[in-house]
């Protein structure tokens, strides 16, 4: 049994021409920084992106090499190349991407669809993460503790109210 190959994503991007995801890695075993041309087919203006990104993702060739890549930044590169392949700019494919991937806060979550639903919370929970304080962090503070101003007007809410109203 041959040793375990590990490796470590650097940097991950897209080439119109011809149409491939570009990995650059780091080979742990060999402490090397190396590149992969991973070509892109069966690719059109019609093509699901999160589908493709997951098929590349879960493909046995490419695997070992995007394991620390998200899911979602595969599907941004798919999109980009989406919109190429729609004419559009690369800054009018980003700013489309970057509507469709920001969550609206007065959107009304109740009247969407289970993808649709499933969509914006993979899109806050990774937003979390990134935003996450974590204990290796160097600006890390553990129990921190906030003073809130007394003197203020506290401001009352509808729910805030008793009442004797059975519910």
């Amino acid at each position: 049994a041959g040793a375990t190959m590990t490796f470590s994503a650097q940097k991950c991007g897209v080439c119109f021409q011809p149409p491939s995801i570009i990995l650059i890695y780091k080979d742990n075993n060999q402490d090397k920084t190396r590149q992969r041309i991973m070509p892109i087919r069966n690719f059109s203006t019609f093509s699901d992106c999160s589908r493709a990104a997951e098929e590349l993702k879960n493909n046995p060739r490419h695997k070992a090499y995007l394991e620390g890549v998200s899911p979602r930044q595969l599907q941004k590169l798919y999109s980009l190349l989406r919109g190429h392949l729609e004419g559009q700019s690369l800054a009018e494919s980003l700013q489309k991407f970057q509507q469709e991937e920001t969550v609206d806060p007065e959107e009304d979550m109740n009247k969407l669809d289970d993808k649709e639903l499933a969509k914006r919370k993979s899109i806050m929970d990774e937003l979390f993460e990134k935003n996450r304080k974590k204990k290796d962090d160097p600006d890390f503070v553990y129990n921190v503790e906030v003073e809130f101003p007394q003197d203020e007007q506290l401001e009352s809410c509808g729910w805030d109210i008793e009442s004797d109203e059975e519910i």
